[in-house]
């Protein structure tokens, strides 16, 4: 059987298989891809890939009832939250078409001579995108729009358990108007993407996925000396020192864990309360996470779908079951349905057990008691990621200063769920490099030319 099948996680019913790619369909897309680079997107110009990426976006919308029950399928995420990645990868593709002039326009550079000097934004040519399950359209749109918008043409291999959301993305991009191969859907083998890599005609690559993933695939691009973008993993604390509506605090807190199932890199994971918030924070947290409902996630009233495969679901259980044999306290769940798992409370792990430095892909949530802020900021670099993270204070001096110190690409005060298309995504440490959305994301891969006339 093909690696790339729907397998509703719901009920492990395997729905559609999908083949893998053949060495000559690897070849034909590759070299389609470098005949799009070399006439349309040398060629074409901003206004028109602008029309194009509009025309993609509103095709999401379009079809919103049917890409939404597609990833349904596909990963289990509850219908409203699919409906809501949708809208959202509608939103990140329009971005860039709106933006279209501040992505490609000259920069003028003041110069001590005669003359004039400018920066021009010129595409890199065919790049490789290796997207995760978790968010199969929200993730593809934040790579293909800032690079269609250059004008470099994009080769995608999607996780293997979305090939039908991957086969829907690239006909909408087809649909949309753009050529043949300026946007292409690839079922590749782990040893054909190291193939791709390797090829002259591709310039770079994206990976948003697992720090071993990412770590094989930088090794790959740093052997062929091509440019290499990661969105790793994250463990990311949500620190909570002061508030005057500690329901609200706890609110933010449970929806920064559990959203898509808690199966989102940059979740609040790790749960940073102050001594004299602690005990009124937990119970409540724990009163919220236990509530949640767990079930059909075509259902209306589901917050908690299936985990995106039973292997997953497995995998949370065996890490939970670790952390409790290890000394922790578990205070509520734990207890695995099939690829089900329920909202999740642990407290009591310190430095030398996993999980203090393990990511729980899933509704697991780790509360740590601190004293101070000093002690706040200590756990919160405590471990190897640094993807983003979240700081809840009445104090707006206090907020600066734990900003400053955390070691996460990206910070949040007193707010959550607040992405947005102009916002840049992306951290440090073993959370990767480089910054997907926003206009950042159109400086990854581009040429920075240097124009000097005298």
């Amino acid at each position: 059987m093909s690696d790339y099948a729907v397998v509703n996680p719901a009920t492990g019913e395997t729905l559609a298989t999908y083949p893998t790619a053949t060495d000559a369909d690897v070849e034909a897309a590759i070299a389609a891809a470098d005949a799009a680079y070399r006439s349309w997107g040398r060629t074409s110009s901003p206004a028109e890939r602008a029309d194009l990426l509009r025309k993609v976006a509103e095709l999401h919308r379009e079809r919103r009832d049917e890409l939404a029950a597609i990833i349904v399928r596909e990963m289990g995420k509850p219908l409203a939250a699919a409906e809501g990645e949708v809208d959202f990868a509608a939103d990140i593709t329009e971005y860039y078409a709106d933006h279209i002039d501040k992505i490609t326009g000259d920069v003028p550079l003041e110069i001590e001579g005669d003359g004039t000097a400018v920066i021009r934004k010129a595409p890199l040519g065919v790049l490789l995108g290796i997207m995760p399950w978790n968010f199969p359209f929200y993730q593809v749109a934040r790579f293909a729009a800032p690079n269609l918008a250059l004008g470099n043409t994009i080769l995608l291999k999607h996780a293997p358990q979305c090939p039908e959301s991957a086969a829907a993305i690239a006909k909408m991009y087809a649909d949309a108007g753009f050529p043949a191969g300026a946007y292409a859907d690839v079922r590749l083998t782990n040893d054909q993407a190291a193939t791709v890599i390797a090829d002259r005609r591709v310039q770079g690559v994206s990976v948003t996925g697992s720090e071993r993933a990412g770590a094989a695939v930088a090794e790959i691009a740093g052997r062929h000396l091509k440019k290499v973008a990661l969105e790793l993993g994250g463990s990311d604390p949500f620190i909570l020192l002061s508030t005057d509506d500690l329901d609200g605090a706890v609110s933010s807190a449970v929806e920064a864990r559990l959203d898509n199932t808690g199966q989102s890199c940059n979740a609040a994971k790790r749960f940073i309360v102050i001594d004299d918030l602690y005990d009124a924070f937990l119970e409540k947290f724990t009163a919220a996470m236990s509530a949640a409902t767990v079930g059909d996630p075509f259902a209306e009233d589901t917050v908690l779908g299936p985990l995106s495969s039973l292997a997953a679901a497995e995998r949370l259980e065996e890490q939970v079951n670790r952390a409790v044999a290890q000394g922790a306290t578990l205070v509520t769940g734990g207890r695995r349905d099939g690829a089900f798992y329920p909202g999740t409370v642990l407290t009591g792990v310190t430095s030398d057990m996993d999980a203090y430095l393990e990511e729980f892909f899933g509704p697991v949530g780790v509360v740590y008691r601190v004293s101070s802020e000093e002690e706040a900021v200590e756990v919160a670099n405590g471990t190897s990621f640094g993807l983003g993270s979240y700081v809840f204070t009445t104090d707006a001096e206090q907020a600066e200063r734990v900003a400053d110190q955390i070691e996460a690409g990206m910070v949040y005060v007193n707010v959550v769920l607040a992405d947005e298309p102009a916002l840049p995504f992306g951290g440090v440490k073993r959370s990767g490099t480089g910054r997907e959305m926003g206009l950042l994301a159109a400086d990854e891969f581009v040429n920075k030319k240097l124009i000097r006339v005298a």
